[in-house]
């Protein structure tokens, strides 16, 4: 399985695919990307299973890249791991194609309860 984790914060991406890696995804292979620009890049490149996506981020936001993402009609299973957590924002990430969010701060328990039910 590949996994794009999108986040500005390299140690939040590296708290992210150390969390990934603690449940069932141990032996994925990870792409990082610092933005959404680099994240679009990166899936266009690499066609990954899922995708771990900030919120907040500069040049391209996470909701900007999941909406380029959707409107090239790829429907590769895409979360946000962030702070944002209001009903507003979860409300705008389903409305355009998330299959699920994660507040920080998180666990391993938490990845493996989410995801299980976003990728079945």
């Amino acid at each position: 399985m590949k996994i794009v984790v999108c986040d500005d914060s390299k140690a939040m991406r590296m708290i992210v695919m150390r969390m990934l890696k603690q449940t069932e995804f141990a032996d994925a292979e990870f792409v990082q990307a610092e933005d959404g620009a680099q994240g679009l890049a990166a899936v266009r490149e690499h066609e990954p299973d899922l995708i771990v996506s900030d919120w907040n981020m500069p040049n391209m936001s996470g909701i900007e890249f999941l909406q380029a993402l959707r409107a090239e009609g790829n429907t590769t299973t895409f979360g946000f791991v962030t702070s944002e957590t209001t009903p507003d924002m979860r409300e705008v990430a389903i409305i355009n194609g998330a299959s699920f969010t994660i507040a920080k701060p998180f666990t391993a328990e938490t990845f493996t309860s989410v995801l299980s039910g976003a990728l079945s």
